[in-house]
């Protein structure tokens, strides 16, 4: 007997559940860094760049093909009758195992600062690579913060994402334009702003192109089966071409109102912007600190809050893709699966927990001729985030296009609604994804492997 596999229950259930699953670190934590890494305002414009005209399309091509076959991102290539296409959706699901492996060991560590905020701790930002060592602590909350995510996956589609997006979404824009709205009175304000939003292009080079596209994929969780498997649990009444938008624009706009509250708190200390992701765990402790103990305590435990808060709702979009799978082709209760693979993925994580001191071998365990040693966390991330994710965009745009067809793709889009067969987004987006993002994603691909794993700077050449 089939296992019951569940649905969001209105349009904006599925629209906050989806967004959600792309809000998370991406957006608050690695997005800021970035910005900085890339010289400010021209890396926000080629993400920007990245996120409209190649990811939203693609977004749109997942959630369609979830939509039609109401299968997780493996089991759905087969429903179409393209089994061996199923190669993706293992692909994608890799990715998220992966990607969760390391994101709930970083998830822990934003708990672990909200704990120490609020108990006044600031000095913790200077002790950040012995809190990381302590593999203690950080795996009691990296188990805590687990246990919490499989809790809300085995409550199912509606009785657990939804009614979980319902509150944390809302929740996460409350505390961040709360936070914009004090950062913006700080002293030298206006530097951080103008660093921001003014660009200077000559900052773009061959490592800014790529990393911005990798920053899209990862904030928006395309190519790792989630928005597959979300599409699964939609309505065929709804619009899928105006859910993605929306869901885009959410995700973009958490993404840019993070920048409007990093970067004033950086220049009002005078801190230096390319911090790396040390930018948010090492030096705002002190931003909150000079605030004075009251009011540190409260911005500061407020902000690892809405970090913490971001990092739940794309842990429970990456739990929920191997979920999914596991009833859908295993047969296996929603309950059973959650837990089973919940716990997998936390033990699949201990070497990233692991590789921030408390093992020292694991900390530079493997040398490539391109960027030299790389220490675990960021090997995972690098293949899963930076690599698999526009490989798994770019099989999914050309599955779309020539393998299922753009014509059946357009029934799928216009499902919800007659009048967008002839509308402008629907065209673009069908133009789009034969086209636009077949190509330049698989250039991105091989330059990205060329450069990382070979050490030869095609795009850097060729962008000075």
């Amino acid at each position: 007997m089939a296992v019951d596999r569940g649905c969001f229950s209105s349009r904006l259930g599925f629209i906050l559940a989806a967004a959600g699953s792309a809000v998370g670190l991406g957006n608050i934590w690695k997005f800021p860094f970035e910005v900085g890494k890339g010289g400010g305002a021209a890396f926000v414009v080629m993400y920007l760049a990245f996120c409209f005209i190649l990811c939203f399309p693609v977004m749109v091509a997942e959630i369609g093909i979830g939509r039609k076959t109401q299968r997780n991102a493996v089991g759905a290539f087969t429903v179409l009758g393209y089994k061996n296409w199923s190669i993706v959706g293992y692909l994608g699901l890799v990715s998220g195992v992966l990607i969760l492996s390391f994101y709930n060991v970083v998830a822990a560590w934003a708990f672990g600062y909200f704990v120490e905020m609020v108990t006044g701790n600031f000095d913790i930002g200077n002790n950040f690579g012995e809190f990381t060592k302590d593999w203690v602590t950080v795996g009691s909350y990296a188990i805590i913060f687990m246990v919490g995510t499989a809790y809300v996956v085995s409550k199912g589609v509606s009785g657990g994402i939804e009614k979980a997006a319902k509150i944390l979404m809302p929740s996460l824009f409350v505390m961040i334009i709360a936070l914009i709205a004090y950062a913006l009175t700080l002293p030298n304000a206006m530097d951080g702003i103008r660093f921001y939003l003014v660009p200077d292009f000559s900052q773009i080079t061959g490592q800014v192109v790529y990393s911005a596209l990798g920053q899209a994929f990862f904030s928006l969780s395309l190519g790792m089966g989630a928005l597959i498997t979300y599409g699964s649990y939609v309505s065929k009444k709804d619009n899928i071409v105006s859910a993605a938008a929306s869901v885009t624009l959410m995700d973009v706009g958490v993404a840019t109102l993070a920048g409007f509250m990093i970067f004033p708190f950086v220049f009002s200390q005078g801190i230096e912007t390319n911090g790396g992701a040390g930018l948010i765990f090492v030096t705002l402790p002190g931003v909150f600190e000079a605030l004075g103990s009251t009011l540190g305590v409260f911005v500061g435990g407020l902000f690892f809050l809405l970090l913490s808060f971001a990092a739940f709702t794309s842990t429970i979009s990456l739990l929920e893709v191997p979920t999914a799978y596991m009833v859908d082709e295993k047969n296996m209760g929603r309950s059973k699966a959650t837990w089973l693979v919940a716990i997998f993925i936390f033990l699949v994580g201990i070497p990233s927990m692991l590789s921030n001191g408390a093992v020292d071998s694991l900390t530079s365990f493997i040398t490539l001729p391109g960027p030299g040693t790389l220490d675990f966390m960021t090997f995972i991330g690098l293949i899963a985030s930076d690599t698999f994710l526009p490989l798994g965009g770019f099989m999914i745009a050309v599955f779309t296009a020539y393998v299922w067809k753009k014509e059946n793709f357009n029934l799928e889009m216009s499902n919800g609604d007659a009048t967008m067969q002839a509308s402008l987004l629907q065209r673009y987006v069908s133009f789009a994804i034969g086209y636009i993002c077949p190509v330049l994603l698989g250039a991105i691909f091989i330059v990205t492997v060329l450069d990382n794993f070979l050490g030869i700077k095609i795009l850097s050449l060729i962008l000075g």
